[in-house]
């Protein structure tokens, strides 16, 4: 079954400091050991099916033919940006033809079969002609964000035109909005919107003890290293799983804690979740807007530099957004590949039982870091699900009064509750626990900014009190172990796949740094990638 400390890290905060079971490193993929099959209460969505999502995308992929998918697989699956925009160059792949590729390979897999992953809600239905659009423009001579052409896949709490956004829940089945802040970065440079991932529903602050990656809309997001065996993480399950089973280039998830690196982890990909502020919140379904933040999820760390250059820059319109121009050095445009040498970081005590993460250590010790023995302090994170409840009780109405589409009834976290007991076996079969928790918690607004003073303070205490000892540049963790104090404290982190238990389930090197240091981090992520190279493509899904 799940893992205790992927469960909800909303619920805990306590799985931070959980007993960590030692693990043997495996690199065969097709042996999946002794793990039972989950037995998921709701498997399939009861609100979507292939024909809704194709419609006339049906007739753009009927010259798409199993033939010309399998001669362009060796050319596009598991490529980087880099090399994908080289093949465009070089005349071997149009934008037009690697979109079909990803969606007849998305039709081919993601639903209604025996290999369905449920990790896609919605297409783009003006995809494929926007690919036809950026071949036509490559005529034109000039410089190009490398993201150009590149079909990426959006959290389904992420608006973008032409597509409803849903959070996974059936009353914002019809929520059809204007693009947020982050999607007109994306176009801006050329991206291409491909469809909506499927994820914890309402961001996993919804049900409490409901399955990570279980939306009524989307259905149950699965992993493609162990279909109903290994958990998706949640609560960007469907951006995690799509980029591990190779339906896009890249996705877009969000994170309030853990919501991008659990996934990442669990689908053995590069998430990072970076400071609060780089990135606009704004046109994005909250729970808080204290610790909300989007992040790119992608296959390596070069693509992940590439998709968060893409996506930052100053909203005047999200109050904790920063402008990027004072941030020196933050550019990635130069090399960052010998990020390692010299840096100063910290290795859990607690969690040098893991065997992945000492053969880990061992190779950032290789490529010249130095790895400094710390201890978990025992600090609390007093009133961490208050400061969830108090937030999401404004910032959704804030969001539903400002982003929303005006026909959406509902208008807080109460009417949707309400609304969701009229179909309570098919709105809510895990229930909406959590959601009872927003209305009943009552509170100040000073109380608020005292809850959010002390977690902050807390958090970086947790950090700073080793890397200032210690002068270290950044601290090593497993998977969403200590996502939750890295939230409170707003500082960047990234996870970076670090190899497989010997029962087949991925799990990622995270490194956390201090705020505004994602060159830095990204940096020592690249040369521990490129040395490590422990990312394996699911064994099913090739």
């Amino acid at each position: 079954m799940r893992n205790t400390f992927l469960v909800l890290i909303l619920m805990l905060v306590i799985s931070c400091k959980e007993d960590v079971k030692p693990e043997e490193e495996s690199s065969d993929l097709s042996i999946i050991s002794t793990k039972d099959i989950i037995d998921f209460k709701v498997l399939d969505s009861k609100f979507i099916t292939n024909k809704e999502i194709w419609g006339n995308l049906e007739n753009e992929l009927s010259d798409f033919t199993e033939a010309k998918y399998n001669a362009l697989k060796p050319v596009i699956l598991e490529q980087d940006i880099p090399t994908l925009q080289k093949y465009v160059a070089e005349g071997k792949l149009t934008y037009e033809t690697l979109v079909k590729f990803y969606l007849f390979r998305i039709r081919k897999f993601d639903r209604e079969n025996e290999m369905s992953l449920n990790s896609v809600i919605s297409i783009n239905s003006r995809v494929v002609a926007n690919a036809r659009a950026c071949d036509i423009r490559l005529k034109d001579k000039g410089l190009r964000h490398p993201i150009y052409g590149m079909p990426i896949l959006l959290k389904d709490n992420i608006n973008a035109e032409g597509m409803a956004t849903t959070a996974g829940a059936v009353a914002l089945r019809e929520n059809m909005t204007k693009d947020a802040f982050i999607v007109e970065r994306l176009k801006v440079n050329g991206a291409l919107i491909l469809g909506k991932a499927n994820l914890s529903e309402w961001a996993y602050f919804f049900c409490g003890e409901c399955p990570s990656g279980y939306s009524a809309i989307g259905g149950q997001t699965l992993n493609p290293y162990g279909r109903r065996i290994i958990d998706t993480g949640g609560s960007s399950s469907g951006s995690g799983a799509a980029v591990a089973a190779n339906f896009c280039v890249a996705a877009v998830g969000s994170e309030t804690a853990g919501s991008i690196l659990s996934p990442a982890s669990q689908n053995s990909v590069v998430g990072l979740k970076p400071t609060i502020g780089l990135l606009s919140r704004s046109g994005i379904i909250p729970i808080s807007e204290t610790l909300d933040t989007a992040g790119p999820m992608t296959k390596n760390v070069r693509d992940n530099i590439i998709l968060m250059d893409a996506l930052f820059g100053y909203d005047v319109n999200d109050k904790k957004s920063v402008d990027t121009k004072l941030i020196n050095g933050y550019y990635f445009k130069n090399s960052y590949e010998k990020g390692l040498k010299g840096k100063r970081l910290g290795a859990f005590k607690s969690l040098k039982e893991d065997t992945l993460y000492l053969n880990a250590l061992k190779d950032l010790k290789e490529e010249g870091a130095v790895i400094v023995e710390i201890e978990d302090l025992d600090v609390d994170l007093p009133d961490f699900i208050r400061l969830l409840n108090l937030d999401m009780k404004k910032d959704l109405p804030a969001y539903l009064e400002n982003h929303a589409n005006d026909t959406i009834q509902v208008k807080n976290v109460k009417d949707v509750m309400v609304f969701n007991k009229k179909d309570s076996l098919n709105a809510m079969p895990y229930g909406q626990a959590l959601f009872e928790g927003i209305v009943a918690d009552e509170s100040t607004e000073e109380k608020l900014e005292s809850i959010k003073k002390t977690l902050k303070e807390n958090g970086r205490q947790f950090f700073n009190m080793s890397m200032d000892k210690y002068e270290l540049d950044g601290i090593l963790s497993i998977n969403n172990y200590h996502a939750a104090y890295a939230a409170v404290a707003e500082y960047p982190a990234i996870t970076v796949p670090m190899g497989y238990a010997k029962d087949g389930e991925p799990k990622g090197m995270t490194i956390i740094t201090k705020s505004f240091s994602e060159r830095m981090l990204l940096e020592m992520a690249i040369q521990y990638e490129q040395a490590s190279k422990k990312r394996i493509p699911p064994a099913n899904y090739q």
